[in-house]
């Protein structure tokens, strides 16, 4: 190819050369594949800036492992919204270069990642317009709290007393930065008893599920808190969820025995809408099916066990979606 070398200032032939690197990227080392030009008159080796620059790749590549949003994610959930980088940076309470920098591919810090997480919460936004009116112009204001508002109500299939009841609380770390979702709640346990689950292994497959996603996507699936009792892992307020469900007809409770033990056995009763999850909520939904297709009531309960996040936290004691790093699938 012909190009312009930086080194002699000489229009002249360029040789394409790839090679791995390793970039440092706040104490961790990202290996990134770069693309190289050697000038053909100099012999000068320089970065082609043209593709994709290795801390550019490293940046990527970090975020990836670590979960966070990428560039591209802010971005399209901005123009969703129909704000501008002005706009939307007033309402965070930044500064107005540091949207624009993190758009364009500045790794944001954990601090900022995880306001923008809260800030996708349709219920979050909302506060954040009514706490800095100024932000927006009246009629966009109108608009989109209008929107926020629609959302937020499309997330819960009870009442607000019934709701605020069962957990009223803000997206943080003990929800997975997910508002409680009970679509999505219901129709994941619906998906694992469609051929029948008892009880102890559901709320464990409901806990991999959510702190599964988490580990990989930064964010539960449900929004559900859980809590450590002596079987494991469970959501808290289970029961509750349960009744409702067989209160629908969507969920029968059939008591069996076992031995000299007696437990529930949860069989779906409709079909669960699958239209509620996102491709990576389908995928971990299918994968948790899958990993523990033959595990018992008492495999699974050992497993979850020998996690982290039950080892490290004590009886009715709330488990911080934290532990979902260390989580052993």
């Amino acid at each position: 190819m012909r190009g312009m070398c930086p080194h002699c200032e000489k229009e002249t032939d360029l040789q394409r050369l790839r090679a791995t690197e390793a970039v440092a990227v706040r104490g961790v080392s990202i290996d990134v594949d770069v693309e190289y030009l050697k000038c053909d008159t100099c012999g000068a080796e320089f970065e082609n800036t043209r593709e994709s620059s290795s801390l550019a790749q490293a940046y990527q590549e970090y975020r990836r492992l670590n979960r966070m949003l990428q560039p591209e994610d802010i971005r399209a959930w901005r123009k969703t919204l129909g704000l501008t980088q002005r706009e939307l940076s007033d309402l965070l309470g930044w500064g107005a270069v540091t949207l624009s920098r993190y758009e364009n591919g500045a790794l944001q810090d954990e601090a900022h990642e995880k306001t923008l997480r809260l800030a996708m919460d349709p219920h979050n936004l909302s506060a954040l317009i009514a706490a800095t009116p100024n932000a927006l112009s009246g009629e966009k204001q109108d608009r989109l709290l209008a929107r926020l508002k629609a959302e937020e109500a499309a997330t819960c299939t009870f009442d607000r007393l019934a709701e605020k009841w069962l957990s009223d609380y803000a997206p943080d770390e003990l929800s997975g930065y997910r508002r409680l979702d009970l679509r999505r709640l219901f129709n994941a346990i619906l998906f694992f008893c469609q051929d029948g689950q008892l009880k102890t292994k559901l709320n464990k497959l409901l806990f991999y599920l959510d702190f599964k996603h988490f580990k990989e996507h930064t964010i539960s699936v449900t929004g559900a808190r859980y809590i450590h009792l002596q079987y494991g892992p469970v959501p808290d307020n289970f029961d509750y969820f349960f009744a409702e469900l067989e209160r629908r007809g969507a969920l029968e409770m059939i008591e069996e025995a076992y031995g000299e033990y007696t437990g529930f056995k949860c069989v779906a009763r409709t079909a669960p809408d699958l239209a509620v999850f996102d491709e990576s909520e389908l995928t971990v939904l299918n994968s948790i099916v899958d990993h523990f297709r033959d595990y018992g009531s008492k495999a699974i309960m050992e497993v979850s066990h020998a996690e982290t996040a039950y080892r490290s936290t004590r009886d009715r004691e709330t488990i911080s979606y934290a532990y979902a790093e260390t989580l052993s699938i």
